[in-house]
């Protein structure tokens, strides 16, 4: 349903790379795992799962949204689908190689 309702504007390797990162940011955010930053509050979700991610251009070619629809318990033990987060990442060139960097903060 995503995709057709927000058709594709980005190569195929930037949309996978866009998508993994998304799902690795967030996964990082709700669950703990994989996470990189010091001092952040504690895991809030527990059986996390990304039900569907779509990246897509932003405003200006530089920049994209990767689209997430995921599901998880929150601390009281409710679990919700359908919740639906959006991550900006910025298209950033490093020693020659262009790469996405996210802008968006968890």
């Amino acid at each position: 349903m995503l995709e057709t309702s927000w058709p594709a504007d980005l190569s195929r390797r930037d949309e996978q790379v866009l998508r993994a990162a998304g799902r690795s940011r967030l996964r990082a955010d709700a669950t703990g795992r994989g996470r990189r930053e010091q001092g952040v509050v504690a895991p809030a979700f527990s059986r996390f799962r990304i039900q569907a991610a779509i990246a897509r251009r932003g405003t200006r070619p530089d920049q994209a949204v990767v689209h997430l629809v995921w599901a998880g318990a929150d601390r009281g033990g409710t679990y919700t689908d359908g919740r639906i987060t959006d991550l900006h990442f910025t298209r950033s060139d490093t020693k020659g190689q262009p790469q996405w960097v996210p802008t968006s903060r968890l």
